[in-house]
């Protein structure tokens, strides 16, 4: 069961593998120099992370099973398969299961249960990810940013909900600045030798929650550094007995932030705790959505190595640490650790997951496949990054529309609306002829919502400047494959915008910096001093990629709705999309001024 937050700072939970063991086995003994073989032990820690909501290997906005260029699978159900063969070969209490973040946002699946048929409600439902992870018998899971998208209410009932706790030792009450989440679980392992193993694992989240979700936390939570908590609560847990020390980490381990220097603390951060801190033997890393088997960390302060792993999200992976550990001088020491990851696509889902679960997957497909109208013609997301195609002018026309209608009357409302979007999904499209919900939000897979903000012509040609640097800088006459214009500098999808409602070109032959050519408003060169209402979500608006400008702006408005709900609104609200009438190609690609398309 999750700690008591109002007593657990000072004490410790033994969950999932603290009971009596029978027959364990050890490692192999080897000779110690007194002629005895020393006592040795053997186990395993299995880890996921970026789970976003999938416990099926099911994809809901295509409305059938997951594939990618890879084959890779995904969900829990999958991932139940891989932990119960583990189990097998090392023994159900040699082994500890964790988790990383970003637990209950992403799919359909995790949305209908925060927002159709929401977990809060009295007598409402126990959240399917709750119900899988506890069937699967998770020990600890760390924070996830997006474990806040839905508020604190929901994140707090999904907490009661689970039967494990969800640790986060820099999640800190506002006022107070005590722990808001259990900091850390103790696990202990029973051995042949009758010397029990006490496990720590220590929970850290993602500073950046303080502004990517700023609306939900803002006077309620801080989130300080990853580096700095860990260095305060690494001492106490050994002080309390540790054996072994794991830190399960929210944050990715290049050392790097996406919203640059607004905040103090570093995004990506796991790194760095491994290099800083001593006292850790193993971190399992989330958040950056990459794959890293195995990484080695050496701490400057003792020269000791730290095992870094990263599966790969939505249960696409598992990671395995497996400790080697030796009595000595009265204690456990770690005398190996090392990491590797299994594959979901080598195995069945799990039919006990699936069973459990059949109901609430049948429910969010019934909903999904709603009509909820029709569209003229066929869009596709597909070239969406390099070039202005109509169904990202579906989301901006919606977004300028919405804001529009926000602000009639008042003091704003003669300004022109101009609106940000991204392509979220290279896969998302809008077929011909019917359209259902599953359709329209596939558009918009992030659970943001919209803010208008007062911006001037020159802060606008800042804006693009800054989005422009996701093209690669590619000469004039040079061979251009769409493959490789885009992403520079590792640079996501999400955070490159198009601005609709203005004209201009963006010149790859360029450098970072001067590309935008030809900005014009209304068919007139823009005025730098002229003020422009801008549209933009709450996680660019909050900071989110650092752009300039938008944090800082005057905030006009502002609506808690998602962004997706608001599409699907509208669709149902006009009945019918046509293109024609909202889409036009108003930025383009060039090199010296020649169109590369």
């Amino acid at each position: 069961m999750p700690l008591d937050r109002r007593t657990f700072l000072g004490t410790s939970v033994a969950t999932g593998a603290g009971v009596a063991l029978a027959g364990a086995t050890a490692a192999p003994a080897e000779a110690s120099g007194h002629g005895r073989p020393p006592k040795r032990y053997s186990f395993t820690v299995m880890g996921t992370t970026d789970l976003h909501g999938n416990v099926f290997n099911w994809d809901y906005f295509t409305d059938k099973e997951f594939d990618d260029k890879t084959h890779n699978d995904v969900g829990l159900a999958k991932i139940s398969t891989l932990v119960n063969q583990i189990r097998e070969v090392k023994g159900r209490r040699n082994t500890l299961l964790i988790d990383a973040g970003d637990t209950i946002q992403g799919t359909q699946l995790s949305y209908y249960y925060a927002k159709v048929d929401p977990i809060t409600a009295k007598r409402g439902p126990v959240h399917p990810m709750a119900q899988a992870m506890n069937a699967i018998g998770y020990d600890a899971a760390a924070l996830g940013n997006h474990e806040f998208n839905y508020g604190i209410p929901v994140l707090r009932k999904f907490e009661e909900q689970c039967r494990f706790p969800l640790l986060g030792a820099n999640a800190l009450d506002a006022k107070t600045l005590r722990p808001a989440f259990p900091p850390y679980s103790i696990h202990r392992l029973c051995t042949p030798h009758g010397r029990e193993v006490k496990v720590a694992v220590l929970g850290l989240t993602n500073p950046g929650i303080a502004i990517w979700d700023k609306a939900n936390v803002q006077g309620k939570m801080v989130f300080p550094g990853l580096e700095e908590q860990a260095a305060k609560w690494v001492p106490k847990l050994r002080s309390m007995g540790a054996d072994v020390v794991i830190v399960s980490a929210h944050s990715g381990s290049s050392g790097t932030s996406s919203y640059g220097d607004q905040l103090p603390y570093i995004e990506n951060a796991a790194g760095l705790v491994a290099e800083q801190v001593p006292g850790i033997d193993a971190i399992l890393v989330g958040h950056a959505h990459t794959e890293i088997a195995e990484y080695f960390v050496t701490n400057r302060e003792t020269g000791e190595q730290v095992v870094l792993s990263e599966p790969l999200k939505w249960g696409q992976r598992l990671t395995l640490f497996d400790f080697d550990l030796v009595w000595e001088k009265g204690r456990w020491s770690v005398e190996k650790v090392g990491a590797q990851v299994l594959n979901s696509n080598t195995v069945a889902e799990d039919p006990k997951i699936v069973g459990l679960l059949a109901d609430e997957h049948e429910k969010v497909v019934a909903y999904v496949n709603q009509v909820i109208g029709t569209s003229t013609t066929a869009m596709a997301a597909t070239e969406g990054p390099y070039k202005d195609v109509p169904i990202i002018d579906l989301i901006n026309h919606v977004q300028a529309e919405t804001v529009k209608a926000a602000l009639a009357g008042g003091e704003y409302a003669a300004l022109p609306v101009v609106s940000q979007a991204s392509c979220f999904s290279r896969t998302a499209a809008i077929p011909a002829g019917q359209v259902t919900i599953r359709e329209a939000a596939g558009l918009y897979v992030f659970e943001n919502t919209l803010e208008a903000r007062l911006l001037t012509g020159a802060q606008l040609k800042d804006y693009l400047e800054f989005s422009a640097r996701y093209f690669v800088q590619t000469p004039a006459g040079s061979p251009v494959d769409p493959a490789k214009l885009t992403n520079a500098d590792n640079t996501p999808d999400y955070n490159y915008d198009a601005v609709y409602g203005l004209t201009y070109d963006i010149d790859i032959a360029k450098p970072t910096g001067s590309r935008i050519t030809g900005l014009s408003f209304a068919g007139q060169p823009i005025d730098p001093a002229a003020q422009f209402v801008f549209a933009v979500n709450n996680y660019r608006a909050s900071g989110g990629g650092n752009f300039p400008h938008v944090a800082a702006a005057k905030q006009l408005w502002a609506n808690s709705d998602e962004i997706r709900n608001t599409i699907i609104t509208w669709v149902k609200a006009n009945g019918s999309i046509d293109p024609a009438k909202f889409a036009s190609v108003e930025w383009k690609l060039t090199r010296d001024g020649t169109p590369v398309f």
